[in-house]
């Protein structure tokens, strides 16, 4: 099917190369191709295309250079859609002035382009599922489903990148002005003609009903109701995120837009037997307690973001505190998490000595929140350090031949393992 949906987008192009403007006089034309963009031709690009995925790149960077073939493939794809987006991509090693204005600490970079206004892009690159996470942003704000079975491939295609509400019973208009607002954010569905079956599979028993489904963590909230803007905008906020938060690069980028204070726990391994079955005790408090974010991180998994709380491999664990999110946390008197004892009891017990303020202030030994998510070196002290190294080779190999260039970044013919998925930690500085 896949080799179907292919040749006929290839035939199109073909036939003729599409141009795309949404009733904008434009330079540029959708053909399949990543358009190679620069300082003079930018800015008419992203106010040109209502969408535009931009890759923010170096020559030199290998990570750029496994990229590069993905988004290829799904470029054409994407422009075959009934509303085409574009791929682009910049040198932004050479146009240094176009990685200033956007922020480009490390290669390679994505940035979403929507109406011009650029937002990052933190999903796959894979192609198929890029494909898939991009055709979000052209869907519907609410999409209308008639049927089971419109329901359950409704479901199916939106993936699991992003939160999923379906309003059973719900009008449109009820969540249409939320829905725009959080398009970025959520997939959004109503509908009317639904069976039991599909009350016991999302597991709710009355309607009208509002079903909030995190895919990737496999959980669902349900809730119905009062349906007016205040309530309904909260709840759906609350569920942008799981019940239970694991640290690390990607979800502190969502934790920063959540205003909530943040319940973190520390733990040796996340991954292990100990922490797993903590963790659904923080899910239960966490659903009882929806003020609050509650999140968890191994020092296995991320031991600088550990330290920066003053907890280590040496320290006694799980740890429990209240993060603000910034510079500062709070720690409970007398109130402590032990491996062997009633730990839903003991979690029961931190949050009553926190709401009653039993409490102890402490500045954080690292970056805030927003420091670990810019914690990148940027690329200002990438060149500075580069500069500083080759005078360093010249002078040491003064009077020697073929001296190497100044301020040039090395490459290599080093030859990594092909993979599919990228972290930010594969981000090259």
């Amino acid at each position: 099917m896949r080799e179907i949906v292919r040749s006929t987008v290839w035939i199109l192009l073909l036939c003729g190369s599409v141009s795309f403007s949404s009733g904008k006089e434009t330079q540029f034309k959708v053909d399949g191709k990543v358009i190679e963009l620069d300082e003079s031709n930018f800015e008419s690009a992203i106010s040109a295309f209502d969408l535009i995925l931009v890759d923010f790149y170096a020559p030199w960077c290998g990570h750029c250079k496994r990229l590069a073939p993905q988004l290829d493939a799904a470029a054409p794809v994407l422009a075959g859609l009934k509303d085409p987006i574009v791929i682009a991509k910049v040198n932004a090693d050479k146009y240094t002035g176009l990685a200033r204005k956007y922020e480009i600490d490390a290669f390679p970079s994505l940035k979403i382009f929507m109406h011009g206004i650029p937002t990052e892009y933190y999903g796959p690159r894979q192609p198929d599922l890029l494909i898939r996470y991009l055709k979000k942003f052209v869907a519907p704000n609410v999409t209308i489903l008639n049927s089971d079975a419109e329901i359950k491939d409704f479901f199916d295609n939106a993936g699991t990148f992003f939160p999923i509400y379906i309003g059973f019973g719900l009008g449109e208009s009820i969540i249409s002005d939320l829905a725009l607002k959080y398009k970025k954010k959520a997939w959004f569905a109503v509908t009317k003609d639904f069976s039991e079956d599909m009350m016991v599979l999302y597991d709710f028993d009355k309607a009208p009903a509002l079903v909030a489904i995190q895919p990737t963590y496999n959980e669902r909230n349900i809730f119905y109701g009062p349906f007016e803007d205040e309530f309904l905008e909260e709840f759906i906020k609350q569920n942008f995120l799981p019940l239970s938060v694991p640290i690390n690069h990607d979800t502190l980028k969502l934790l920063k837009d959540d205003k909530r204070k943040i319940v973190l726990t520390l733990v040796e391994d996340e991954a292990d037997e100990k922490s797993e079955k903590l963790i659904k005790l923080l899910k239960a408090a966490a659903s009882a307690n929806r003020d609050l974010v509650f999140a968890y991180v191994g020092i296995k998994q991320w031991g600088d973001f550990a330290d920066t709380f003053g907890v280590n491999k040496k320290s006694k664990l799980p740890k429990m505190i209240v993060w603000d999110g910034d510079e500062e946390y709070l720690t409970v008197i007398d109130s402590e998490i032990i491996d062997d004892g009633d730990q839903g009891s003991q979690i029961s017990h931190f949050l009553e000595g926190y709401r009653e303020g039993r409490t102890e202030q402490k500045k954080i030994a690292g970056p805030s929140l927003i420091g670990f998510i810019n914690s990148l070196i940027g690329l200002k002290t990438v060149y500075i350090i580069v500069f500083l190294v080759a005078m360093l080779m010249l002078i040491r190999s003064l009077g020697q031949e073929d001296v190497p260039p100044i301020g040039v970044r090395p490459q290599t013919d080093e030859v990594d393992a092909p993979r599919d998925e990228y972290g930010p930690e594969d981000k090259e500085d």
